[in-house]
Parts: structure tokens; sequence; C-alpha cells
């Protein structure tokens, strides 16, 4: 959505953090894929490294 707004709209502040780009684009997408800015394949949620 951030890379639509983006450039759809030309505008810095929709500009998506890097991170971000990197972790969807390596599929972590939270919850639904049980990795993200936590790992939840766990009983409890550990933070990424």
């Amino acid at each position: 959505i951030m890379n639509v707004l983006h450039d759809g709209l030309a505008d810095t502040k929709y500009r998506p953090c890097p991170l971000l780009v990197k972790y969807v684009e390596a599929g972590w997408l939270g919850r639904k894929t049980e990795r993200g800015f936590y790992d939840y394949r766990g009983k409890t949620p550990v933070p990424t490294r």
C-alpha cells in the first residue's frame, strides 16, 4: 500500500521504510506467516533479531 501511495502521490512522506520493504519481500508478514517483527513459531512471540 505504501508503494502505491508513494508512486501515485509522489510525496516522500508515503515512502515505505526500508525495513518494512525488506520484511515484505522476504514474506515476513507477521502472525499470518509466523515471522515479522516477532517470531510467532513458538509458544511465546520472540522479537526478531
